[in-house]
Order: C-alpha cells, then sequence, then structure tokens
C-alpha cells in the first residue's frame, strides 16, 4: 500500500467519524435553559398543589401528566445531557422524537386538567410548572430538530 492510498484511507476514516456528529453551536446555551426550566419546573405545582416531582413519584392522579413527567426528564433532561455530551447525529434525532412526543404528552397533560371527569368536576387545572415544563420542552423539541435537521447529506 502506498503513502497515497494510506493517506487517503486516514482521511475517508476521518471524514466519516466528523459527519457522524453535530455542533450544536449557540443553541447549546439555549438547550442548557431549557433544561434548567424543566428542572425548576419540578418543584413547582404542576397538578392542583401537586408538585412536579409528586407527579413523577405517582404520589399525584393522573396518568397523562406523570407520563409527560417520564418524557421531560428522560428526555428532555437526561437525554438532552447525554446528547450535548457525546455529540451524536443519531443522539439528536432520539432527543428530536422524544420530545416531539413528550410535547404531545405535555398539551395533553395541561387538557386533561382542564376538563370534566366522569363524575363533570372540573379538574384542579394545571399549575404553573407544567405550564413552563410544557414550554421548556417545545423549545427543546425546536432545538433539537433544527440541530438533528442540519447535518450536511451523504456523498
Amino acid at each position: 500500500m502506498s503513502d497515497e492510498e494510506f493517506l487517503r484511507k486516514e482521511i475517508d476514516a476521518v471524514e466519516q467519524q466528523a459527519a457522524r456528529r453535530i455542533d450544536p453551536g449557540t443553541g447549546a446555551l439555549t438547550i442548557s435553559i431549557a433544561v434548567l426550566a424543566l428542572l425548576v419546573s419540578l418543584i413547582l405545582p404542576w397538578v392542583g398543589d401537586d408538585t412536579g416531582l409528586n407527579v413523577l413519584l405517582g404520589e399525584s392522579a393522573g396518568f397523562v401528566p406523570r407520563l409527560f413527567s417520564f418524557f421531560a426528564l428522560g428526555i428532555g433532561v437526561l437525554g438532552s445531557g447525554v446528547t450535548l455530551a457525546v455529540r451524536r447525529w443519531g443522539l439528536a434525532w432520539v432527543c428530536s422524537l422524544g420530545l416531539f412526543a413528550g410535547s404531545v404528552t405535555g398539551v395533553l397533560s395541561i387538557w386533561t386538567q382542564q376538563t370534566t371527569t366522569s363524575n363533570k368536576t372540573i379538574g384542579p387545572g394545571p399549575g404553573i410548572g407544567l405550564i413552563i415544563a410544557v414550554i421548556a420542552v417545545i423549545v427543546l423539541l425546536v432545538k433539537w430538530v433544527r440541530i438533528a435537521a442540519s447535518r450536511p447529506p451523504q456523498l
């Protein structure tokens, strides 16, 4: 193998490795602020007087807000942190898809707190923490979709 062939293979390997990585740029700051907002929202009321931690731990009645709390913490906080640390393009798409499901679940959790139940009583209403968490998840969704979609096409 000549030096030129060896150099070409090495350059191709570096190019393939670089194509799998993302560069969040200034979006990393927005993602970090949204993750901080998610963490702060856990100590604020989500459902009635129950905080986000109570909803997450199952101490509050409501399946949809609890499911949303798993999406918010699992994908929004942990997934975003891991993806920013390793900067892999595939993880950016996983965050995007997970946050899409989380945003739909978040909007549904707000809606379920405002509608009537089977005994015709109005729900306790969404707390400020739930609203902040849903907004933070939507911000994260937009940022991760932009980052994941910014990858140039493979040649």
